[in-house]
């Protein structure tokens, strides 16, 4: 057998005589991978150029890419300006501009063969044009066309009537696309697009003048003020001819294989401009090689991201911590119940993490009113019975200051110090607490995003604790692993995430779930009541009173704003107190209050002082009033399930049956109304999560834009869940094999993560 020799680059040399057999040449680079079943497949580079020359060649294919679009034939300065509001300002934002659908203009239809529900291309001679006045005093711009086989109808709803008479003058020849519509026995089409024929010209030859926006499946993108199709049509022709090409795969040679994968260029101009031969259903449902591959490429850098992040963390030394129940034990036997059964697992699968000899890094997701809290708790106690001190971060003042509350008043009796952190703490209080803090004095500390601000400094941070997760990004987790020689992280949500997105967002994070509620919560009845019922449902509150209950009423503003006919939870209050319940004791709580004063507020309704809580979301996490059995949400239809839920999760906390109604417009659309019965049906916070996703899209289901994560340009979470499986499994088996990058061939895919993670991949040391 020859013998191998390594190169100055660290790769193996290939003897001459074993070329031939193996089909190379002197000269080419070739990458060794096992396939699936373990044998070893040699992969030959693209080209057998110098690496200077690739390098240069990919250098200037990325320089293209950067090209502003205000130099593409067609852009002027305005329209630059336009698509830079959308957020296309270089050619290869641009590429990632998608259709968001098709129309089949591959043939013209005559006028009796049309459809109602499909979009078609016709042609024939106007007959007709002017302004009708129905009997109801409704005017519309009406148009009749005709060709050999029939008539059509065209409307316009909005019109300028002296620009419509010119432009539609009887007798003049074109060719129509819309969508056709059928009123009755007569079929119409309203606001069709508009190919004028030139004296004499066929219809053959007009479409043949347009090969962009004729004779094929043509794309139709999301527009913007001051655009349209077809100016946009046309740019989008010379961007995705002229630069296309100048996009590669970093993907590896045996991802691309084995998935079935379409070059990247390719893959882009089959979006852009399908095939005469595509299926346009597939297209639209994104089911189709092409944006098969985009979404692939996609998750697949995202998810590589996040495998590396992961494991950077599994990698680096961190905190062996040991369970010695100094504090844990006599916490228990403080309590006047058991841990659930889900508790007791997931502290398992905390203490398991703590124990490792490297940092944790775990989410822990349950439904309100699962004991989470308490779980974080005992997990905090074990760091504090190592000597070290804890932080836990909370997105808003009043739910830190609901933390420190419960925490602190269990923590006094084991003789553990904590301390509340928040902006609101100003001078010598302040500096106060970070003298202690940074002394080691205070052993758990609470607080808001103030936590992680530069002038906080721990003695010895070991374990931070971050609630409610998806108000947080990824960028403020590693700002407070920071805080301490890499300390672990404990991350709580109540908001039910599907397993996609936990996936996508929390891609670095192990997961824990709480599935199953404390004995002695009763199941909340969910009804949708409308303004007309209003009376009965002051009567209800006021029954739940006499039997010695409390109630929130929840409105989703703080004062009325000019342009909202929404009520305010203020205005509101007062109404309530003078005209509905004068017999009866109300507090108000809203977001503006200061901090002393919502606790006080908190305080008497918790103390059964004030028999009516009227309040903004801010009561929708954390806090606990057993006693409150109803609540009444003004204007339902204006929230996200997902918080409808959490602001359903204050009730039914204690054992009396207890009641939300959720109080929605007359007008409500059938869309509202239907989304609004999941609340009714369910009181299941992943199923509710699934229709709040399916409704509002990732971006709204998260409450924020996720920092850290890089932005979807093409994948769809809900749409392409099985190809983010495939992404993932791919992109973690390299991870493992490769967690630097560093092998021969990987040089792109490390270029590739770091640009498109920008410097959101700290945690990993790779970019």
């Amino acid at each position: 057998m020859p013998v191998m020799k390594r190169s100055e680059d660290g790769s193996l040399l290939i003897p001459a005589d074993l070329l031939g057999p193996l089909g190379l040449a002197p000269g080419d680079r070739v990458a060794v991978e096992a396939d699936a079943e373990g044998r070893l497949v040699l992969t030959r580079s693209a080209a057998r150029e110098p690496s200077v020359e690739v390098s240069l060649r990919q250098a200037i294919a990325r320089k293209n890419l950067e090209t502003p679009m205000q130099f593409i034939k067609g852009v002027g300065p305005k329209m630059a300006e336009i698509l830079a509001r959308k957020g296309i300002v270089t050619v290869e934002d641009a590429l990632y501009l998608l259709p968001n659908r098709y129309e089949d203009r591959r043939q013209v239809v005559p006028m009796n063969r049309l459809r109602p529900g499909e979009t078609c291309v016709f042609a024939g001679e106007v007959v007709s044009a002017d302004v009708v006045t129905t009997k109801g005093g409704r005017r519309f711009f009406e148009v009749m066309a005709r060709d050999a086989s029939g008539v059509m109808s065209f409307k316009w709803f909005n019109y300028h009537a002296a620009f419509m008479r010119k432009a539609w003058q009887p007798g003049r020849r074109g060719i129509f696309t819309g969508q056709v519509t059928q009123y009755g026995l007569q079929r119409e089409v309203h606001h069709p697009d508009v190919d004028w024929l030139a004296e004499g010209e066929t219809v053959e030859a007009a479409m043949a003048r347009d090969p962009v926006g004729f004779g094929r499946l043509v794309p139709v993108y999301p527009l913007t003020e001051g655009l349209n199709q077809k100016a946009l049509r046309k740019v989008m022709k010379e961007v995705v001819d002229r630069f296309a090409p100048c996009v590669e795969s970093a993907l590896p040679a045996r991802v691309i294989r084995e998935r079935a994968l379409l070059p990247l260029a390719e893959a882009l101009g089959a979006v852009h401009f399908p095939a005469a031969d595509a299926d346009p259903r597939a297209l639209e449902e994104g089911r189709d090689p092409a944006h098969r591959t985009l979404v692939f490429d996609e998750f697949f850098f995202l998810e590589l991201g996040l495998a590396l992040k992961r494991r950077g963390v599994t990698l680096e030394p961190g905190i062996a911590f040991s369970v010695n129940h100094t504090y844990t034990k006599p916490l228990l036997k403080l309590l006047p119940f058991a841990l659930t059964e889900a508790q007791r697992r997931v502290l398992a699968e905390i203490k398991a993490d703590m124990m490792a000899p490297h940092p944790m890094h775990r989410l822990v997701q349950g439904d309100v009113g699962c004991g989470k809290t308490l779980v974080a708790l005992l997990a905090a106690l074990v760091a504090v019975e190592n000597g070290y001190q804890v932080a836990i971060m909370a997105p808003t003042e009043i739910l830190a200051e609901q933390h420190y509350l419960n925490i602190h008043r269990w923590c006094e009796q084991l003789g553990v110090t904590v301390a509340l952190l928040t902006s609101s703490l100003k001078g010598k209080a302040k500096a106060g607490a970070l003298e202690r803090v940074a002394r080691g004095e205070v052993q758990i500390v609470i607080g808001t995003h103030a936590v992680i601000q530069d002038k906080v400094e721990f003695h010895r941070l070991g374990l931070g604790i971050v609630d409610e997760q998806h108000r947080f990004g990824v960028l403020q987790r590693g700002l407070l692993r920071k805080k301490g020689e890499n300390p672990d992280i404990l991350v709580m949500t109540a908001t039910p995430i599907p397993r996609t997105l936990a996936m996508t967002v929390f891609g670095d994070l192990s997961l824990s779930v709480i599935d199953e509620l404390p004995p002695g919560r009763t199941p909340v009845e969910t009804k949708i009541c409308t303004d007309s019922r209003r009376r009965q449902v002051y009567g209800i509150i006021r029954d739940e009173v006499a039997a010695g209950h409390q109630a929130y009423v929840i409105y989703p503003l703080v004062e009325e704003s000019e342009k909202s006919e929404l009520k305010a939870a203020t205005q509101m209050a007062e109404h309530l107190a003078n005209d509905v319940f004068p017999d009866l004791r109300l507090g108000v709580l809203h977001g503006r209050m200061k901090p002393e004063e919502k606790e006080a507020v908190m305080r008497s309704f918790k103390g059964r002082e004030i028999d009516i809580l009227v309040s903004t979301t801010v009561i929708e996490v954390g806090i606990d009033v057993p006693n409150a059995t109803v609540m009444v949400i003004e204007h339902a239809e204006r929230f996200g399930l997902s918080q409808l839920h959490q602001l359903r999760g204050r009730v039914g906390r204690g054992s009396a049956t207890s009641r939300c109604i959720l109080m929605a417009s007359d007008r409500l659309s059938d869309d509202g109304v239907k989304r609004l019965r999941v609340m009714e049906s369910t009181t299941d916070g992943f199923r509710i999560a699934e229709a709040d996703l399916e409704i509002r899209g990732p971006g709204d289901f998260l409450g924020t834009r996720q920092a850290g994560i890089p932005d979807f340009r093409v994948a769809n979470i809900l749409r392409d869940g099985r190809i983010l499986e495939e992404a993932r499994a791919e992109a973690f088996d390299l991870a493992e094999r490769d967690p630097e990058l560093r092998a021969p061939g990987h040089e792109p895919l490390r270029e590739e993560l770091a640009r498109r993670w920008g410097g959101r991949l700290e945690l990993a040391g790779v970019a």
